[in-house]
């Protein structure tokens, strides 16, 4: 798959590597040499559109200065067939080459060769990664941060896909421990309150209050009747924990699936205690020296396994002895395994039992303490969690309405619910901002701004520049005028600095999927489909198509196409629409 950026650094260095051995050659030159030149995209167009440091990382070696070394290179540049028209000796001694014709007609060809799979990648070789996202509790209804995790998961899925990676999706549904106890709890509470009259049945003060819990005491009873209030605690609870989760976990399926989320699988926790797994994997770390037991209950060392760690990360051993390190029960001295315990196994299960080369986690930024702990616990069993195990902290979610917070619904009064939120703005809005900033930075959502039809809204602003390219694509149809091939544009007829920008933009998607993929970032396609959007509207606004010369207009034509195409690429990626009318 094409990258046109890389493949012009690369030509860089291959015209001027053989400019050298040209002068080395005519003994103008030491023979031999290793020069180890970058080759960057200087921000002022003025100067080039890339600019070669080979004259001055070479003086030394060449025993020349650095403006008279870039002299003799310049001399014995051979751009005939390259994508470069001139090169121009700048500053102390910088290369400053100039892009041709050729390399953006190359840009348009690569664009209408590739289709939907531009940008396309290979680093990842096709190795296989599991991105396990939202995994929020089932316990009730999933709120605004899971909406933030979920487009954060799914755009990153999506980008390590075209990055060249075997993508799962997975759901961790923690359908055991002590949640589900507090559920089944409070469930019970409630109906046997509907049973037995509110006043003579107390209701657990850690238990969920929400209106939900009540409704599903009263679907249970409707259901049931009310002869479960005879039977064992134990059956009861088990069976109240049963129904909810059967009501919850479809409810979060369809909030999902409204909200264009599909998983590959939804793992129950519950499966890892049943067949054993979770018992054995900690048997594992017994046999490996890593536990200990006190207080009747089995701890993990974690203290010794963190240390271990971080020595291997570079970290001193004074560095490490400071630090205050706790270890971690695993087995409590009831006999019950702890959540910790649970989430080893399912990352050992994850990495070893189904082979994933890599796991990434997107978890709330309230589990950072969470993060090395599992990671060195999944090195204690030779899993090498430190590099395996790659955890993406998300910081929160803040909801703005006329300016000012917003934590209830206006309409439920409770904390807003995904569905709440998609009864609102829509879900390429919710999509879209969701996904805007970076995974470390908050994000504010405003809602006012989400439901705008203006530029000022950056959904509306991208997905309109995509309805305006099919508009005046159909347009022209319409008065004879076809969407060339690629090949029949003249590229020479790009002279504007609106066109050459616009196209220079186009290139750099298989370039931003990478930082993305590498970054663990997908709100980098936001970005980039934002400026690409703005490329296009000062092409648009500065150049005319209709009513051009025949070469100027195809050419023109065949520009708005790639950009149309490439922008429905970036939609795709991010699970936004791109629509042809608005």
């Amino acid at each position: 798959m094409s990258n046109l950026i890389q493949a012009a650094k690369d030509q860089v260095h291959a015209l001027t590597q053989a400019a050298y051995e040209k002068a080395a050659a005519e003994q103008l030159l030491p023979a031999g040499a290793q020069v180890k030149a970058t080759v960057e995209i200087p921000k002022d167009v003025s100067h080039g559109d890339y600019a070669s440091s080979f004259a001055m990382a070479g003086a030394k070696a060449l025993r020349m200065p650095p403006r008279t070394l870039a002299q003799i290179i310049v001399e014995r540049l051979d751009l005939s067939g390259s994508y470069f028209d001139k090169v121009e000796i700048a500053g102390p001694g910088f290369l400053n080459f100039t892009l041709g014709s050729k390399w953006y007609g190359q840009v348009l060809r690569d664009i209408q060769a590739e289709g939907g799979a531009y940008g396309s990648l290979q680093e990842g070789e096709g190795r296989r990664v599991m991105v396990e996202f939202v995994s929020a509790n089932p316990t009730g209804p999933m709120h605004i941060g899971n909406a933030r995790g979920g487009v954060l998961g799914d755009a990153l899925a999506s980008v390590l896909e075209r990055a060249g990676y075997r993508v799962w999706r997975e759901f961790y549904v923690n359908d055991a421990g002590n949640q589900i106890h507090k559920f089944a709890v409070s469930i019970e509470a409630r109906y046997l309150q509907l049973v037995r009259g509110e006043e003579n049945v107390p209701f657990p003060e850690d238990g969920y209050h929400g209106e939900d819990i009540r409704e599903l005491a009263q679907a249970f009873l409707d259901r049931e009747g009310s002869g479960w209030k005879d039977r064992p605690e134990e059956e009861r609870r088990a069976a109240m924990a049963q129904f909810g989760l059967s009501a919850n976990i479809p409810k979060m399926k369809n909030d999902l699936r409204r909200y264009k989320i599909e998983y590959d699988q939804w793992f129950l926790e519950s499966t890892l205690h049943d067949s054993g797994y979770v018992e054995e994997t900690v048997g594992l770390l017994k046999d490996r020296g890593w536990t200990y037991e006190k207080d009747g209950a089995l701890w993990l060392d974690t203290t010794q396994l963190l240390k271990a760690k971080y020595l291997r990360e570079g970290k001193t051993q004074e560095q490490v002895d400071k630090l205050e390190l706790k270890d971690d029960v695993l087995q409590r001295a009831n006999g019950f395994y702890t959540y910790f315990a649970a989430d080893i196994a399912y990352h050992r299960d994850k990495l070893e039992r189904r082979g994933f080369d890599l796991a990434v986690n997107i978890w709330g930024a309230d589990h950072h303490g969470h993060v090395a702990r599992l990671q060195a616990a999944l090195d204690g069993l030779g899993l090498d969690g430190s590099h395996r195990l790659v955890i993406v902290l998300m910081q929160l979610v803040n909801l703005l309405q006329d300016g000012q917070p917003v934590r209830m619904s206006k309409r439920s009064g409770k904390a807003i619910a995904l569905r709440d939120l998609l009864d609102e703005v829509s879900v390429d809005a919710a999509r879209f901002f969701f996904n805007s900033r970076s995974a470390t930075s908050p994000v504010d959502f405003d809602l006012d701004l989400a439901v705008r039809e203006d530029s000022e809204n950056p959904v509306y602003y991208v997905q309109y520049a995509h309805a305006r390219i099919c508009s005046l694509i159909s347009r022209l149809a319409e008065e004879g005028a076809q969407v060339p091939s690629a090949k029949a544009v003249d590229a020479a007829v790009f002279t504007t600095a609106e066109e050459r920008a616009l196209i220079k933009t186009l290139s750099q998607l298989p370039d931003t999927i990478r930082l993305a993929a590498q970054n663990y970032d997908p709100s980098h396609i936001n970005r980039y489909l934002l400026a690409l959007a703005g490329d296009f509207h000062r092409f648009y606004n500065a150049c005319h198509i209709k009513g051009e010369q025949p070469s100027i207009l195809s050419a023109r034509l065949k520009l708005a196409d790639a950009v149309r195409s490439v922008i429905a690429t970036g939609l795709r990626l991010i699970g936004v629409a791109a629509p042809e009318k608005m």
